[in-house]
C-alpha cells in the first residue's frame, strides 16, 4: 500500500511529463490518445497512440485533446491524465492517499481554462490540484533562483504556446503568451512542401523534418534531407530531397512572431529589470527552442546574450517538481489570489 506522493506534470500540448517527488521525471510520452469510436474504448495512448497519427482505419481516431496550450476535449484529456497517473504511480497499487497534483499552464490561460485543467486532474484522482504558470516552472526548472530582486527573461517555446516572462521576486512582471510554437513550426514546413513541392506530406514527416534539419538561422553547412509525401498532381507517392535553407524558409513567418514577442515583453520591461536582463542574458527553454539557430537569431535582433538552458524540454517538469517542496507557500498564495477575485 502506497503513501501520498506528490505529483508534478507539465500537460503539454505535444508531450506529457509526470514528476513524482523523490523520484524526478519517472514518464514522458506524447499527448496522444486512440479511441475506438464506436466503442468509445481507449486504444492506446502516448507513443503507440503517435504512431497510429494518420495511419487508423474508419472506426479509430488518434487524438490530441490539447491544442494551443489547452484543454481542446475535456473528457479525452481527463482519461489521458487518469492514465499516466496511474502508470507513473504503479498501476493497480493499492494507495492509501490521492496524491496532490501540480499541473502547469500557459502564463496567459483564462479562468475558464484554469479551471477545467483543476476539474480534469480532479477527476483523473488528485487530492488537490494547484497550478503553476509555465515560465515560473521553466525559470526554476533551468535553476533560475527567481526569489531575488532581479529581473530574468524566460522565453519557454512548447508545443503550442510560446510563453515570455519576465520574472523578479518571485512572480512574473510583464508576460506574453502567444500560440505560435513547435506545432506552428509543423504546420509552416507542411504549407511549404505543398507550395513549392506541390507534395503534401504528414504531421510526423513535417516534425522529422523539423527536429533532424530544421533551421532559423543561415548554417555554415547546408544539410539536406530526404522526405516521402503524395504528389498533389500524380496522386502518387514521390521522394523528395529537402535542403535546411528551405526549411528556414518555411519557418520565417512564425519564428518572426516569436522575435516580435520577446521584442514587445522587453518594451515593456522597467529600465531597472531590463538593465539585470542585459547582464544575465535571456534563457530559452522547451523542445522549440532546440531548432538551430534560434538562439543565435534572438541575440541578434535583441542585442542580448541569448543561452539554451541545460535541459530544455523538461525544464518546466523539472521546475513544476521543483515547487512541489514550496507547497504551503503556493498553497497561501493560491488562497490569496482566490479571496482576492472573490472580493
Amino acid at each position: 500500500m502506497a503513501l501520498r506522493q506528490d505529483i508534478g506534470i507539465d500537460l503539454g500540448t505535444a508531450s506529457v511529463l509526470v514528476y513524482i517527488k523523490g523520484k524526478g521525471i519517472v514518464l514522458q510520452e506524447p499527448s496522444v490518445v486512440a479511441i475506438d469510436k464506436n466503442t468509445n474504448r481507449l486504444l492506446a495512448v502516448g507513443e503507440a497512440a503517435r504512431s497510429m497519427i494518420g495511419r487508423t482505419p474508419g472506426n479509430i481516431v488518434a487524438i490530441r485533446p490539447l491544442r494551443d496550450g489547452v484543454i481542446s476535449d475535456y473528457d479525452i484529456t481527463e482519461r489521458m491524465l487518469k492514465y499516466f497517473i496511474n502508470r507513473a504511480l504503479g498501476a493497480g497499487v493499492k494507495r492509501l492517499f490521492k496524491p496532490r497534483i501540480m499541473v502547469c499552464v500557459p502564463s496567459g490561460v483564462t479562468g475558464v481554462e484554469r479551471r477545467a485543467v483543476i476539474d480534469a486532474a480532479m477527476q483523473a484522482g488528485a487530492r488537490k490540484t494547484y497550478l503553476i504558470e509555465e515560465p515560473i516552472a521553466a525559470a526554476i526548472g533551468a535553476g533560475i533562483d527567481i526569489s531575488k530582486p532581479s529581473g530574468s527573461m524566460v522565453v519557454d517555446i512548447g508545443g503550442g504556446t510560446t510563453d515570455i516572462a519576465v520574472i523578479s521576486l518571485g512572480g512574473i512582471v510583464v508576460s506574453a503568451s502567444i500560440k505560435v510554437a513547435g506545432d506552428k513550426f509543423d504546420d509552416a514546413i507542411t504549407k511549404y512542401m505543398r507550395r513549392k513541392h506541390n507534395v503534401m506530406i504528414g504531421e510526423r514527416s513535417a516534425e522529422e523534418l523539423k527536429i533532424n534539419i530544421g533551421t532559423v538561422y543561415e548554417r555554415v553547412q547546408e544539410v539536406e534531407m530526404d522526405i516521402r509525401g503524395r504528389n498533389l498532381v500524380t496522386g502518387l507517392p514521390k521522394t523528395i530531397a529537402v535542403s535546411s535553407y528551405e526549411i528556414m524558409e518555411a519557418l520565417e513567418e512564425p519564428v518572426a512572431s516569436i522575435v516580435e514577442a520577446v521584442h514587445s515583453v522587453l518594451e515593456r520591461t522597467p529600465p531597472e529589470l531590463a538593465s539585470d536582463i542585459s547582464d544575465r542574458g535571456i534563457v530559452l527553454t522547451g523542445g522549440g527552442s532546440l531548432i538551430y539557430g534560434l538562439d543565435k537569431l534572438l541575440e541578434e535582433k535583441t542585442g542580448i546574450h541569448v543561452m539554451i538552458a541545460e535541459d530544455a524540454i523538461s525544464c518546466v517538469a523539472l521546475g513544476t517538481g521543483e515547487a512541489l517542496n514550496d507547497m504551503e507557500k503556493i498553497e497561501q498564495s493560491m488562497l490569496n489570489a482566490e479571496n482576492n477575485l472573490e472580493g
